[in-house]
């Protein structure tokens, strides 16, 4: 699986960013550009089905997980910090649990390693309800989800797969077949036999029911050593609502780790 994903800075340690359902690298530019700047090399990745990776095969955590693998072993990595929000959080985890040698320090962004009721059912419909074959701009394609989705800010995300083809119309950047035949996975539970040593930062929002206080004796006996960082007036998508307090959480994190 070649992975689709773009290098930001040449030199330090490195740092690789998952991004959630629905997102793509470019959701985390800023924000590897400024963790860059810090004297890390920055790797993002788009995970299998979303953005310019392939859309091929099952959509499940040990497949995504492999694909991780694969990828820093192509790249010949080593030692590398893995940050993953939801989704990509849920493949760092299940990484680090399948491939426990050589974890250094894992961030987890607003998921918990418990199983998850099927989320986003309203946005695939929405999604699946774009006449996407039809549309001739992105404000038709907002038109019809805003009958799903009344939040701007949600649609204007999930807008940003929407491109254009060289031979004319629309395209999704994700494969909506198979996130919507697939969503149930994206929630499943990691489990480990073994607990996982590594400095674990779980960072959530602190509007955002993801994690929540029973959840932590949990995700403990699987990351004895992590600790957990609240960002205030962010939701599920904190690195996006409060881009400043994630990365100052996340940097005071490594420089105490690293």
């Amino acid at each position: 699986m070649q992975l689709n994903y773009k290098q930001i800075g040449d030199s330090g340690r490195p740092l690789i960013i998952l991004h959630g359902v629905f997102g793509f690298l470019d959701n985390w530019l800023t924000i590897g550009k400024t963790i860059s700047e810090r004297g890390f090399k920055v790797f993002l990745v788009d995970q299998r089905h979303h953005g310019r990776s392939p859309q091929e095969g099952p959509l499940d955590f040990p497949t995504l997980a492999a694909d991780l693998k694969g990828f820093l072993d192509e790249h010949q990595i080593t030692d590398p910090i893995l940050i993953g929000h939801s989704m990509g959080g849920k493949t760092v985890m299940e990484y680090a649990v399948t491939y426990p040698e050589g974890i250094k320090e894992l961030v987890i962004v607003d998921i918990g390693p418990k199983a998850y009721p099927i989320h986003h059912k309203r946005i695939l419909e929405g999604l699946n309800a774009i006449p996407i074959n039809e549309i001739e701009s992105r404000n038709e394609a907002d038109e019809a989800l805003s009958e799903y989705e009344p939040i701007l800010a949600v649609r204007q995300f999930l807008l940003k797969n929407l491109y254009r083809k060289e031979e004319g119309g629309f395209g999704w950047r994700f494969n909506l077949p198979v996130l919507t035949s697939d969503m149930s996975k994206v929630g499943a539970e990691i489990l480990s036999k073994q607990k996982i040593e590594a400095p674990t930062l779980f960072i959530k929002g602190g509007n955002s029911k993801y994690i929540v206080d029973e959840d932590w004796e949990g995700i403990l006996k699987i990351f004895p050593n992590a600790r957990l960082e609240t960002i205030a007036d962010a939701g599920h998508w904190v690195q996006a609502e409060q881009p400043k307090a994630f990365v100052a959480a996340l940097l005071k994190f490594l420089d105490e780790t690293t």
